[in-house]
């Protein structure tokens, strides 16, 4: 009973975030109540105090589902492939968050977070977004400087500079892809664009 009790208030969480998500995409962060969020996902608002202390707490719990530190990308690339160089490592794992990012519910919370939230609360978006930056920028870094030590980089490239070299073009190619995604597939564009640069930053 216990166990049923605990998956039911899982459910009801994923309820509540699916449906923060699709008011917060239609209406922006500020101008949702959490009574909509609860009406929209057919529960009451004491169900979305239960499971969050407040609309902060709620928005934080749905960007941390689209967060994908970099680490965390390289290391499974590793563990696919245990030979596999620095380089071709941040190349697979830029291929795989691209294809993450091509997921409609990924593609809704990072235009929410860019687009669609404004300062509120104890909500800072460009703060969020300087956070995630930071996060990416430190284990594209750390990837990098392996790169750097193994003679991988062409002669004067620094491993920080290599690392935000390709964080810029991530970047850029997110805003654009957000502004509207109806135009190029960023799995394809993205995909070739990382590729391009890391044959350029290549010795």
């Amino acid at each position: 009973m216990a166990r049923k009790t605990k998956a039911e208030a899982a459910a009801t969480r994923e309820a509540l975030l699916n449906a923060a998500e699709e008011v917060f995409f239609e209406k922006g962060v500020a101008r949702t109540s959490l009574e909509q969020i609860a009406r929209h996902a057919g529960l009451t608002r004491g169900a979305v105090y239960w499971h969050f202390k407040n609309k902060a707490d709620l928005f934080m719990a749905l960007v941390e589902r689209v967060r994908m530190p970099f680490e965390s990308l390289v290391e499974e690339v590793n563990n696919a492939d245990t030979d596999i160089s620095p380089l071709e490592a941040i190349r697979l794992a830029c291929h795989a968050g691209l294809n993450h990012l091509e997921q409609p519910s990924r593609q809704r919370i990072l235009s929410i977070l860019l687009h669609r939230c404004e300062f509120f609360s104890d909500i800072n978006p460009i703060e969020m977004q300087e956070k995630f930056g930071e996060e990416c920028l430190d284990g594209m870094l750390a990837v990098f400087q392996l790169a750097h030590d193994q003679g991988l980089l062409r002669e004067g490239l620094s491993a920080e500079l290599a690392a935000r070299l390709m964080q810029s073009t991530l970047g850029g190619l997110f805003h654009d892809w957000l502004r509207t995604p109806e135009a190029f597939s960023i799995r394809e564009r993205g995909g070739e664009m990382i590729d391009t640069l890391i044959y350029l930053m290549q010795r």
